[in-house]
């Protein structure tokens, strides 16, 4: 069994951390190279920095902060947002990421991750999807720009295919839950990873310690994101590890 990772999250836009409830009422978070250093220091299992507006403004993702994150951190980096072709990725993992995460990209051309996938390895990509529950649809449907545009895709289907495509990790956000820290969607979560074969991390909701043990034991998620509730020091990587390994979970 894989041990249970904690991960941050910079969701970046305009050089600054942002964060917001539903992806939307984005409110400042901090500066991305300070924030990393921090979380570097304070034993996060790994660091996501996503570029919340690079697909929606159509533009790549800002490889100058990348770099300057990438320069601060120990532990294991994604990067994601604009990022549309194998010449992308190799920009971004040459400035210093050890994956790429994509999203908007994989639903617009999907033979994209398994070019990724053949060029660096299964390893190096993850496919974030923004999941929302669809009433007429009885499941989740996926969302690509930032959440801003609904796909014809149902959460399943698409985890399978990407993962069937070459993804090595599905990073898995509740757009319902999203910053509104009353828990992650263990139900999503959990129909996913029995779904599919690859790690699925948890990502939306985060709002105490114990919320991460609810979606990593009923969720059954590998790995579980949080933004808000480390940004904000409403607590901190070290005590949800704690508190995890107090409740007989194995945790890196």
């Amino acid at each position: 069994m894989l041990t249970k990772r904690i991960i941050p999250c910079l969701d970046v836009k305009e050089g600054r951390v942002v964060k917001g409830v539903q992806f939307v009422n984005l409110r400042d978070a901090g500066d991305p190279v300070e924030l990393a250093s921090f979380y570097d220091r304070e034993w996060a299992d790994e660091l996501v920095f996503l570029d919340i507006s690079a697909s929606h403004e159509g533009r790549e993702t800002m490889v100058d902060v990348v770099e300057e994150v990438a320069g601060t951190l120990a532990i294991p980096f994604t990067v994601g947002g604009g990022i549309n072709s194998l010449d992308d990725m190799k920009r971004i993992l040459r400035a210093g990421a050890d994956k790429v995460s994509l999203n908007t990209a994989a639903v617009n051309r999907p033979e994209l991750v398994r070019e990724g996938a053949d060029f660096f390895g299964t390893q190096c990509i993850v496919v974030a999807i923004d999941a929302k529950w669809d009433e007429s649809l009885r499941s989740w449907r996926v969302y690509t720009h930032g959440g801003r545009n609904a796909s014809a895709w149902e959460v399943k289907d698409w985890a399978a295919h990407v993962v069937s495509l070459g993804a090595g990790e599905l990073l898995l956000t509740s757009m319902d839950q999203d910053g509104e820290k009353n828990g992650f969607d263990v139900n999503l979560t959990r129909t996913v990873s029995q779904h599919v074969d690859v790690p699925v991390i948890a990502s939306g909701g985060a709002g105490k310690k114990e919320d991460f043990y609810e979606v990593f034991t009923d969720g059954e998620a590998d790995a579980a994101l949080a933004a808000s509730i480390f940004h904000y020091k409403e607590t901190s990587v070290a005590q949800v590890k704690s508190y995890l390994k107090e409740k007989g979970l194995d945790i890196r």
